[in-house]
C-alpha cells in the first residue's frame, strides 16, 4: 500500500544531517577546519538548524520499479513541524501533508475507490483509535517529525561516529565532506523509541545481537546547514525486512536548498478529506 513508501518518505527525511562552522581555513573554500569529534559537530549542527529551520527538499530513495523520487519542503520546528512532500514511484505520483501532527494522503481514484472514499485526500490523525491508523499513525508521525535535523543529530550523537572527512565543492558551492557510521546496537531505542509497543519489541528482538552499522555521507556548507546527506539503511533493512534487499535500495540521496524560505504547508479543506479510520469502520475491518 501507499503506507510503506511514505514510511520511506519520511525514512529519507529523517536522514538530515547538519554540521559545520564558518571562515577560511587558508584554501579558499571560506570554510571551518571539519569537526573530529561528534558530540563537537551536533552542537554546532543544532544552532545552525535552530536559526534556519525551513528548506526544500528532493531525494532520491532506491533504484529500479521499488525506486522512488520526491521534492517538498518542510519547517522543522518541534511541535510546530510542517512537512510536504510529492512523490514519484514508478511513474505514479501522489501526494503528502503533515500539518498539526495529522498526516493527510492524495492517493489514486483507483486506491480512493478501493477504500470506498469520496474524497481526494484521507487523513489519519494521532489519536486515532482504530489499529491500522493508530499503527500507521505512529509509524508516519516518527518519519515525519525525525526529518527535523535537530532529533536526527540527536540519533547521531548517541550512536554515530565520524569516520573521515575532507573539504570540497558541492554544486559550485563549497562544503565539509563527513563519512560517518551509526552503530545500531549503541542506541537501539532511537530507531525503535515511538513506535507501538509491540512493534518496537519484535524489532528489538530481531536486532539483538546483531552487529549493524549504518554507513553515511554529509555535505555541509559555511552556515552549518546541509546541502546534500546520503545514508545506506540496506544493513537494517536486511535483517527487519522478511525479503531480500536488493542491491541499492537502502541507500537515500537526499539534497537540501533555500534554507531560511518561507516555507507554506496548510491542511487541505475540510470537505476534500475523509477519516482513514472511519473508511475502516464502514468497510467492516
Amino acid at each position: 500500500m501507499r503506507g510503506k513508501k511514505l514510511v520511506a518518505i519520511g525514512a529519507a527525511a529523517m536522514l538530515a544531517l547538519t554540521a559545520c562552522g564558518a571562515g577560511d581555513n587558508g584554501n579558499g573554500l571560506a570554510l571551518a577546519k571539519p569537526f573530529a569529534d561528534v558530540i563537537q559537530l551536533v552542537a554546532a549542527a543544532k544552532d545552525g538548524a535552530a536559526k534556519s529551520k525551513s528548506s526544500k527538499i528532493d531525494f532520491v530513495a532506491g533504484t529500479g520499479a521499488e525506486g522512488m523520487t520526491a521534492t517538498g519542503a518542510g519547517v522543522f520546528d518541534g511541535a510546530n513541524s510542517k512537512f510536504a512532500l510529492v512523490t514519484d514511484s514508478a511513474g505514479e505520483k501522489s501526494e503528502m501533508r503533515y500539518v498539526d501532527r495529522v498526516i493527510y494522503v492524495k492517493l489514486s481514484e483507483a486506491q480512493l475507490k478501493q477504500m470506498g472514499a469520496t474524497t481526494p485526500w484521507i487523513k489519519i490523525s494521532p489519536d486515532a483509535t482504530d489499529p491500522f491508523s493508530k499503527v500507521f499513525s505512529q509509524i508516519m508521525t516518527k518519519a515525519v517529525e525525525q526529518s527535523d535535523p535537530t532529533r536526527t543529530l540527536e540519533q547521531v550523537e548517541k550512536a554515530g561516529k565520524i569516520v573521515s572527512s575532507d573539504q570540497t565543492q558541492l554544486n559550485g558551492e563549497p562544503v565539509n565532506h563527513y563519512v560517518v557510521d551509526l552503530d545500531v546496537q549503541k542506541s537501539i531505542e532511537q530507531f525503535t523509541g515511538d513506535l507501538p509497543a509491540e512493534v518496537r519489541s519484535k524489532i528489538t528482538d530481531m536486532l539483538k545481537g546483531k552487529d549493524i552499522h549504518l554507513p553515511g555521507e554529509l555535505w555541509l556548507n559555511k552556515d552549518q546547514l546541509p546541502v546534500q546527506v546520503k545514508m545506506d539503511s540496506s544493513a537494517l533493512a536486511a535483517v527487519t525486512s522478511k525479503k531480500a534487499v536488493a542491491p541499492g535500495a537502502g541507500i537515500v540521496t537526499t539534497k537540501y536548498t533555500d534554507w531560511g524560505s518561507p516555507v507554506d504547508v496548510a491542511a487541505p479543506a475540510a470537505d476534500q478529506v475523509s477519516d482513514l479510520g472511519e473508511l475502516i469502520k464502514k468497510a467492516g475491518h
